[in-house]
């Protein structure tokens, strides 16, 4: 017998076990009798195996009770059974939907806002969060698709796994709006000079500019909203013809979200995004170091913290120098610790994406 909350499923099995009892007869005599192995009645009282009408004709001569009581109670058994499975499964999703920010995506507008009675409202969800991932069944998300990301992360837990895969799948979305374009590494690397000099817009200027630059070059950009623990400053992975880069507004500043589309574009540039099983540690270093080395090209770096001056004037006539916002190379000084993290932080810019 299964159950779950609402249903119970009772083979037929139980009820021949009672018409043996009865009798007194023994599964081996019951076997012989039937003219089926031992392992056949087994798995037939269990309701491991379907009662047939060839059965159920057999049950009438040896029990004595109609063929077609057997095969109602077969049929019976059989929807009951298929209630229970789901109702169960339904139960496992539902705690699998429960991990979901669907508040924030609600917010987002990503998914419908839930407006079905109190006791309904966790199904509703379920079905929202179905149709967001495009699947039957929560279940079917298992955590070795998160391997088809490259991606920039300061921290990774179970939350932020799961949030990973809502940013992942709204990116995927969004690019849908755009046709695949063959990707151009050449034409990345040509491109760098003029992304760079984008850092000194705002992004009502820059967003349209930065997306056509990086179309022209084969890449689909996608802007989108910080997912809350998701940790999550950006992605790059490839889906069907398309490879696309996702970047988030995580941290509000701007040299954060420039250092993260560099780091995915050396993500494009080196091939992992077609890595099956993710990136190591050495890509993401690897991209790391390119993407500082692309924004501030390392011979101008090198020349200015020869020089040891890091004040303000410094800073900006270097920044002015190399045609890049200031608020970058502050960021890269005070990541490599020739500033300190309070420092002049007034002139990194900072922007939230709508």
């Amino acid at each position: 017998m299964k159950i779950s909350t609402t249903y119970a499923a009772v083979p037929p099995g139980e009820t021949i076990k009672e018409q043996l009892e009865i009798r007194n007869m023994s599964q081996k005599e019951f076997a012989l009798r039937m003219g089926f192995t031992e392992k056949h009645i087994s798995k037939l009282l269990n309701g491991d195996t379907s009662l047939t009408p060839n059965t159920a004709i057999k049950l009438e001569s040896v029990l004595g009770v109609p063929a077609s009581y057997w095969s109602r109670l077969e049929a019976s058994y059989r929807e009951k059974l298929l209630k229970v499975e789901e109702e169960n499964s339904l139960e496992e999703e539902l705690k699998i939907a429960k991990q979901f920010p669907y508040q924030t995506m609600q917010k987002l507008t990503w998914v419908p806002k839930v407006i079905s009675s109190k006791t309904e409202i966790p199904k509703e969800k379920l079905f929202n969060l179905r149709k967001f991932f495009e699947v039957s069944s929560l279940k079917l998300l298992q955590k070795h698709e998160l391997s088809r990301y490259a991606c920039r992360r300061l921290v990774i837990t179970d939350k932020s796994d799961i949030s990973l895969m809502v940013f992942a799948q709204k990116v995927k979305l969004e690019s849908r709006k755009y046709k695949a374009n063959t990707i151009k590494i050449s034409s990345i690397e040509k491109s760098i000079k003029d992304i760079r000099e984008l850092t000194l817009l705002t992004p009502e200027i820059f967003i349209n500019k930065l997306k056509q630059i990086l179309y022209n070059c084969g890449i689909i950009f996608i802007l989108l909203p910080h997912i809350q623990e998701s940790h999550l400053n950006g992605i790059s992975f490839i889906d069907g013809k398309k490879v696309i880069i996702g970047v988030s507004d995580r941290g509000k500043y701007a040299d954060i979200f420039w250092f993260s589309i560099f780091h995915e574009m050396a993500h494009i540039i080196f091939n992992d995004i077609y890595k099956q099983d993710g990136t190591t540690q050495e890509d993401e270093i690897r991209a790391d170091n390119w993407a500082k080395d692309n924004l501030i090209p390392i011979d101008d770096f090198n020349r200015f913290i020869h020089e040891n001056k890091f004040e303000e004037k410094n800073i900006l006539e270097f920044s002015n120098d190399i045609k890049i916002h200031p608020g970058i190379v502050l960021g890269r000084l005070q990541k490599e610790c020739f500033v300190e993290q309070n420092r002049f932080n007034y002139l990194k810019q900072r922007f939230i994406i709508n």
